[in-house]
């Protein structure tokens, strides 16, 4: 599977580079704080060591324009897609590590189903942050190596649990969490727990080039 640079003009329609932060010292508090899994991942959705930090107040004002935001991280050893997600803002995502990032479009899902031919591979550089735009399909990052860290912006509350609503639409079948819509392949874990399954075709593994 191609995997295309953020910095590549192919990466427009999903999301942006940002441009004008400083991420040194949450790269360096999260590569000496957070733990890297070498199996699986683990996501946290707010750390009050990293909202804390300097460049918090800057994600707040320059990256949402002053809403409550929430800074987490999401790390581990990944190399397959298994489930994509959106939500209904934009998410940063620093890369603390080299990793790759598997996304595809919310308006390439057809009747409920999402084919696998749509998603595609953008690697992210160390260092590097990028928007995902409300419209763009993600979730955990790949590793490139031995593992990622990904530190994590989102508005506050965004992942926390789902509301109970009587479902009147097709999209509310999606609805996972707090400002959080997921749709599964077939045979993970969120499909056995009860998320909307609708991920179909050939696997996307890094692995498997």
């Amino acid at each position: 599977m191609e995997q295309i640079s953020v910095f590549d003009s192919r990466f427009a329609p999903y999301g942006q580079v940002l441009e004008g932060y400083d991420f040194a010292e949450l790269c360096r508090v999260m590569e000496e704080t957070t733990p890297c899994p070498e199996d699986g991942t683990v996501y946290v959705a707010s750390v009050p060591e990293l909202e804390a930090l300097s460049v918090a107040a800057e994600l707040r004002d320059r990256g949402f324009g002053g809403m409550p935001i929430q800074i987490g991280y999401c790390n581990g050893a990944n190399t397959r897609l298994s489930c994509l997600e959106y939500h209904r803002t934009s998410e940063l995502d620093i890369a603390v590590s080299d990793m790759v990032l598997l996304v595809a479009r919310q308006p390439e899902i057809v009747g409920g189903v999402l084919d696998t031919s749509c998603v595609k591979a953008f690697f992210v550089p160390k260092g590097t942050a990028v928007e995902l735009y409300a419209t763009t399909l993600h979730y955990a990052p790949a590793a490139v190596g031995h593992g990622f860290r990904m530190g994590c912006v989102l508005p506050r509350g965004t992942n926390g649990d789902a509301p109970r609503i009587t479902p009147a639409g097709k999209e509310d079948r999606l609805l996972w969490g707090a400002n959080k819509w997921v749709i599964a392949g077939a045979n993970t874990n969120e499909a056995q727990q009860g998320a909307y399954v609708g991920i179909q075709g050939p696997d996307v593994d890094l692995m498997k080039g």
